[in-house]
C-alpha cells in the first residue's frame, strides 16, 4: 500500500471517530428529553445544549461518507449498497431527530410538543444503535462476489455481536451525553446525570467483556492483530475507568474525555481489526482489500493537498462556535450558580 492509501484509511478513522464523540453526546442529550428530565422546561434546557452544536457535529458523519465515496469507492459500493436498509434506518432517525427541534419550538399544543420530543428522543436512540450493528456486522466474515458486490444474509445483518455491539454503542453514547449534560448545565438535571452515571458505568463494564469475548469468537481480530486488539481493548476499558472515577469525584472534565475516548476506541478497534482489508469475505480470497479499493493516486493527491488548505479552517470555525457557546445552561427561572 501507498502512504496516501494508508493516510485516508486513517483520516476515514479520525472522521468516524469525531462523528461518534461529537454526535454522540447530541444522541445522548436527545435520549434524555425522555429519560432524564422531569417537565418540559428540563426538556429545553438539556435542547439548549446542543441546539447550537447538533447539525454542525452531524456534518462528520456527512464527510466521514463523503470521503470514504472519493478515497475509497470500492468500500463505500459495497458497504452502502450491502447494508442499504440499514443506513436506510440510519437516515430515517437523523431526518426524524432534525426535524423534531423545529416542529416542537413550534407546536401549538402540549400533546404536539411532547409528541415532537419524542420523536427527538426515538431520532436519538435509532442512529447509535444501527450504525452499532453495521460497524459490527462488517468485521464479521461477509458474502462477497468477484465484483466486489456484498449480499450480507439477515443473519450476517443480525446476530449476538451486532446485537450486542447495537446496545454498547447506544449506551456508550448515553452516558456521554450525560457526561456533556453535566459540563453544561446547573441545577437538578446536572446532579440527576452524576447519579444515572455512577450506577451506569457497572452496566458498561460487564457489555464490554460481553464485547470483547465475542470480539474473540465470531472475528479474526485476536488472530490477524492479537496485540494491537488487545491494546485498544485496555485503552477503551481504561477510559471507562477513568471516566468512572470523574463521576464518582465530580470531575466532569475527566467523565466527558474519558468517555470520548472510550467512543474513539471502539472505532479503533475496528478499523484495525480491519486493516489491510475493509470488507471480510467469508472465503478470504474474496476479501477487499485497502488497497484494491482505493481511488487513483492522483485522486488522493489532490483529496491530500484540499484537506490540508481547507481543514484548519474548518477546524477553526468548529472550535471558535464551541468557545462562543462555552456557557451553562440554566432552566427558566432558576438562579445563577
Amino acid at each position: 500500500m501507498s502512504w496516501l492509501q494508508i493516510l485516508w484509511f486513517f483520516l476515514l478513522f479520525v472522521l468516524f471517530s469525531g462523528f461518534f464523540v461529537l454526535e454522540g453526546f447530541d444522541f445522548g442529550v436527545g435520549m434524555s428529553t425522555k429519560l432524564l428530565a422531569r417537565n418540559s422546561d428540563e426538556e429545553d434546557q438539556l435542547v439548549a445544549t446542543i441546539g447550537p452544536h447538533w447539525d454542525g457535529n452531524e456534518v462528520w458523519l456527512i464527510t466521514a461518507g463523503g470521503a470514504m465515496f472519493a478515497s475509497y469507492p470500492m468500500w463505500y459500493a459495497s458497504l452502502f449498497s450491502g447494508f442499504y436498509i440499514m443506513f436506510f434506518l440510519v437516515l430515517f432517525g437523523l431526518i426524524v431527530r432534525g426535524v423534531s427541534f423545529e416542529f416542537a419550538a413550534h407546536a401549538e399544543t402540549k400533546r404536539g410538543r411532547n409528541i415532537w420530543r419524542w420523536a427527538l428522543a426515538c431520532g436519538s436512540l435509532i442512529p447509535p444503535f444501527i450504525l452499532g450493528m453495521i460497524f459490527t456486522a462488517i468485521i464479521q466474515p461477509l458474502p462477497i462476489t468477484k465484483a466486489g458486490d456484498v449480499y450480507p444474509t439477515l443473519g450476517n445483518q443480525i446476530n449476538l455481536l451486532t446485537i450486542v455491539g447495537g446496545v454498547a454503542v447506544t449506551l456508550m453514547m448515553f452516558m456521554h451525553g450525560l457526561n456533556f449534560i453535566r459540563l453544561k448545565t446547573t441545577g437538578d438535571l446536572r446532579k440527576r446525570a452524576r447519579d444515572w452515571n455512577s450506577k451506569l458505568y457497572y452496566l458498561l463494564y460487564a457489555g464490554e467483556v460481553v464485547f470483547a469475548v465475542l470480539l474473540f469468537f465470531m472475528t479474526d481480530f485476536f488472530k490477524e492483530r492479537p496485540i494491537s486488539t488487545l491494546l485498544i481493548l485496555v485503552v477503551i476499558v481504561g477510559s471507562t475507568v477513568a471516566a468512572h472515577v470523574g463521576v464518582l469525584k465530580d470531575n466532569e472534565v475527566l467523565s466527558f474525555v474519558g468517555s470520548a475516548l472510550g467512543l474513539v476506541g471502539v472505532v479503533g478497534v475496528i478499523f484495525n481489526g480491519l486493516f489491510p482489508r475493509v470488507m471480510i469475505g467469508q472465503d478470504a480470497a474474496m476479501s477487499i482489500l485497502a488497497k484494491d479499493a482505493s481511488a487513483s493516486p492522483l485522486t488522493l493527491t489532490i483529496m491530500t493537498i484540499v484537506a490540508v488548505i481547507l481543514l484548519p479552517i474548518a477546524l477553526a470555525y468548529f472550535i471558535w462556535s464551541y468557545v462562543v457557546f462555552h456557557k451553562r445552561i440554566q432552566a427558566k427561572g432558576a438562579v445563577s450558580e
